[in-house]
C-alpha cells in the first residue's frame, strides 16, 4: 500500500525516524490495516479458512497493551470504494492477485489471504471492548490525518501515504510499534510502548531541506495505489534524476533521484513549471490539471470525525453520491459499522468484489453458494425502482455470457460481481431479485426500519427457505443455525454429515470457551465443561499431522463462510431482526478440519463429548434443528453424489 518502494526505503534509513515512548495519549489508528497486520504477523492460520478464536485472543493484547501504558485507541475503517473510481484497477489487480496467491496457498506454498470473515471478527471485538470507531464514507487516509491532527496525537498504520502527509505528532509504522513488549516497572503512568515515529523534517533535511509542500507533488511522479499516468514514464526519459549512491542500491534509484531534484525548487508551481516544458503544447493543461488534482489527495479533509466521537448524534460529510441514494438510517448505520462497505457500493456503485478464499479452484467459486442470498440483497438496495417481474431475478447472468451495453445496464436489475473463475477474476452481472415482506407489497430502502420485526424475521427465512426449530437454542446461535440449514441445502461439493459434525463440534468448542470464561461461573470444573473444552482444543496441536490440504473439504467449509457472510449482511441490512452471531470464536479452520480427520477415521462424537452433559445437550439441539429441515436419507445420498465426483475427476485425468 502507499507510495511505491517508499516503505522499503524509508525502513533502510533509520534516520528518517525518531524513537518515542508512547504513553498517557490519544492515538489514531488505521482499522483496515491492523486487522491485517495483527493477523498476519501472529502466525495464524491461512490453509484452513481462518482461526478466529486465536485472532480474537490476539486483538484482545493488542489492546489491553494500550490500555496499560494509558493510550486510548481511537479506530478508523475504510468505507466502501470511491465514486470517482479513482482506485478501480489497483482493486482489480489485487483481486486479481489474491485468487493466484489463495491458489498457491492451497497446493502447499506460501501467500497471504486475509480469511473472510475477519473483519467482521476485529469490529465485533471492539464492540466488546468498548473500543470507539468510526467507518468513513470512503477510504480513510485523509479523515485520520484530520483527526489526529485536531487532537495532536500520532497515527498507527503501516502505509508510506502517511509520509507524505503533514502530522503534527507524526506517524507510527505499525512494525516499529513493539506492542508486545511493554516496558515499565512500577506503576501504570511507568508504562509505555517503544515505537519509532517517522519524522518528516528529518526526511525533508535529507533531501537538502526540501520543502514539505513539494512531498505531494513526488506523490504524484513516484506513483501509489491509484495514480498510473503513462506521461511520466516519458519525462523520466527527459529529465536527469540525480541518486545519491547508497547501501539502497539501484532499486531506490528513482525516490532518490526525484526527491534530490524535487528540492531544486522552492515551490510546488516552479517544478510542475519546470516538468510541463518537456511536454507538447497539446498536452499541457490536462497535464498541469491531472498533477494538481492528485496533489490535493494529500490535504487532509474537511470531515471532522473529532466531533463525532465527542457527539454520535453529529453526522460527518456524506459524499454527495451516497448522500443522495442512502437514506439517513443507512448513513448512520454506515458511520456506526453496522452496515458492511459491500453494502454501499452494491447502492452507490452497483459493483462488488468477492473476496477470495483458499478453495478448490477447479470447482465453481464458493461464493456461488450464497449467490441467492445477495441477489435479494440486490433487490432491497435498488427497491425504490419497479420490478417487471420478481421471478426474473432468480436467473443470475452467468460465466461467458456477453456483458450488458451501458443502457441495457440501466433498464434492469444487476449488479456487476467480480469474482474467481477458476484461476481468473471474471465479472458477472448479477441480477437482482425483487420480494415483498407480509403486511407491505411496496416498500422502500427509506422506510424498511418501519416493516415489522415479524415481517423482517420472516422474509430473512423466506430468503433462505429454512424452517429450522431453533427455540431450544441460545438466540445468538439462531442466524447461524438457519444459514447451516441453507448451506446444506445449496453446496456443491454436497455437505456429508462428518462436514455438518466437525463444523457443530467447532460450534460447541466456541460456546464452551465462553460458558468458562463467563464472569461469576464456578461450576465450569465441576460439570466437566472445562475438560471437554482442553480435550477438543488439543485437537489444534496436531495439525501436523493433518499432511495437505482436501480442497474439497476446504472448499465445503468456505462456502457455509460465505454463506455466514452475507447471511450477517442481510441481517444487517433489515436492521437486525436476528440477533448477530457473535463470529469471535464461532469458527476456528484448523480444528474444523482436525475435527473431520477424526470423524474419518472413526472417532464419535459420543466420545470427544463425554464428561460434559451441558457440552452434549448443545451439540445435540444443533444437530436436530439441522438434520430436522433436511430429508432422512440426505446424507447417504450426499456420499454417492461425492464418489461419482471424484471417479469422473480420475477419468478426466486419464
Amino acid at each position: 500500500m502507499g507510495i511505491h518502494g517508499l516503505t522499503s526505503y524509508i525502513g533502510e534509513n533509520h534516520h528518517f525516524f525518531n524513537n518515542i515512548k508512547l504513553q498517557n495519549t490519544r492515538i489514531v489508528i488505521d482499522g483496515n490495516n491492523l486487522f491485517h497486520r495483527l493477523y498476519f504477523d501472529s502466525g495464524l492460520d491461512l490453509k484452513y479458512g481462518g482461526e478466529y478464536d486465536s485472532f480474537t485472543d490476539t486483538i484482545y493484547k493488542f489492546f489491553e497493551a494500550l490500555l496499560l501504558c494509558n493510550i486510548s485507541p481511537y479506530v478508523v475503517f475504510d468505507g466502501g470504494c470511491d465514486c470517482s473510481d479513482k482506485k478501480f484497477e489497483t482493486i482489480k489487480q489485487r483481486a486479481k492477485d489474491n485468487i493466484l496467491k489463495a491458489h498457491t496457498i492451497s497446493r502447499g506454498g506460501r501467500g497471504t489471504v486475509l480469511p473472510l470473515l475477519a473483519p467482521e471478527v476485529f469490529k465485533q471485538v471492539l464492540m466488546q471492548l468498548q473500543v470507539p470507531f468510526v467507518q468513513c464514507h470512503s477510504e480513510a487516509d485523509r479523515d485520520i490525518v484530520t483527526l489526529a491532527n485536531q487532537w495532536n496525537c500520532p497515527v498507527l498504520t503501516l502505509d508510506s501515504d502517511f509520509c507524505i502527509f503533514e502530522l503534527k505528532a507524526g506517524y507510527c509504522p505499525l512494525n516499529y510499534f513493539k506492542w508486545k513488549n511493554i516496558t515499565g516497572l512500577k506503576d501504570h503512568s511507568d508504562f509505555y510502548i517503544s515505537a519509532q515515529c517517522f519524522s518528516i523534517e528529518n526526511f525533508c533535511n535529507h533531501f537538502n531541506h526540501l520543502n514539505k509542500a513539494l512531498l505531494p507533488l513526488f506523490a504524484v511522479l513516484n506513483g501509489n495505489d491509484y495514480i498510473n499516468l503513462p506521461f511520466l514514464e516519458n519525462l523520466f526519459t527527459r529529465v536527469r534524476f540525480h541518486a545519491r549512491t547508497s547501501s539502497a542500491g539501484r532499486k531506490n534509484t528513482r525516490i532518490q533521484g526525484l526527491l534530490n531534484w524535487l528540492a531544486e525548487f522552492s515551490e510546488p508551481k516552479d517544478a510542475i513549471e519546470n516538468i510541463l516544458k518537456h511536454l507538447k503544447q497539446s498536452e499541457l493543461e490536462k497535464v498541469r490539471a491531472v498533477l494538481y488534482y492528485h496533489m490535493d489527495e494529500y490535504i487532509q479533509s474537511e470531515v471532522d470525525l473529532a466531533m463525532y466521537f465527542q457527539n454520535k448524534e453529529i453526522r460527518p460529510h456524506v459524499p454527495t453520491v451516497l448522500a443522495n441514494k442512502a437514506p439517513e438510517w443507512m448513513l448512520v448505520a454506515l458511520l456506526k459499522g453496522e452496515l458492511a462497505p459491500f453494502l454501499s457500493d452494491c447502492l452507490t456503485l452497483r459493483r462488488t468484489f468477492l473476496h477470495a478464499q483458499v478453495e478448490n479452484n477447479r470447482r465453481s467459486s464458493s461464493h456461488r453458494c450464497s449467490l441467492y442470498i445477495r441477489q435479494v440483497i440486490y433487490g432491497l438496495l435498488i427497491s425504490e425502482e419497479t420490478f417487471p417481474d420478481a421471478t426474473l431475478g432468480l436467473s443470475a447472468k452467468l460465466p461467458g455470457k456477453a456483458s450488458l451495453s451501458t443502457e441495457e445496464f440501466g433498464k434492469v436489475h444487476y449488479v456487476q460481481e467480480y469474482d474467481r473463475h477458476e484461476q481468473t477474476l471474471r465479472k458477472n452481472n448479477i441480477q437482482a431479485v425483487g420480494k415483498s415482506f407480509n403486511s407491505v407489497k411496496i416498500h422502500s430502502l427509506q422506510r424498511l426500519p418501519e416493516i415489522s420485526i415479524l415481517d423482517r424475521t420472516h422474509f430473512f427465512l423466506e430468503t433462505l427457505k429454512v424452517n429450522a426449530d431453533v427455540h431450544a437454542l441460545p438466540v445468538n446461535l439462531h442466524l447461524t443455525v438457519y444459514i447451516t440449514c441453507y448451506w446444506i441445502a445449496q453446496a456443491e461439493p454436497k455437505v456429508t454429515l462428518h462436514h455438518l459434525q466437525a463444523l457443530l463440534l467447532c460450534i460447541v468448542t466456541g460456546e464452551l470457551h465462553k460458558l468458562i470464561h463467563k464472569p461469576g461461573n464456578w461450576n465450569s470444573t465441576e460439570n466437566g465443561s472445562e475438560m471437554v473444552y482442553e480435550r477438543l482444543s488439543q485437537l489444534r496441536q496436531k495439525e501436523q499431522q493433518m499432511g495437505n490440504l482436501n480442497v474439497d473439504v476446504a472448499h465445503v467449509f468456505c462456502q457455509w463462510q460465505s454463506c455466514l457472510l452475507m447471511g450477517i449482511y442481510l441481517n444487517q441490512l433489515l436492521c437486525c431482526p436476528l440477533p448477530t452471531p457473535d463470529i469471535t470464536r464461532l469458527y476456528s479452520g484448523t480444528l474444523i478440519h482436525r475435527f473431520y480427520q477424526e470423524l474419518k477415521s472413526m472417532a464419535s462424537t459420543e466420545n470427544l463429548l463425554e464428561g460434559s452433559l451441558a457440552a452434549d445437550e448443545m451439540y445435540s439441539q444443533l444437530l436436530h434443528a439441522v438434520t430436522a429441515t433436511v430429508p432422512t436419507d440426505f446424507f447417504s445420498m450426499g456420499k454417492k453424489i461425492q464418489v461419482s465426483w471424484q471417479v469422473e475427476e480420475k477419468n478426466k485425468l486419464l
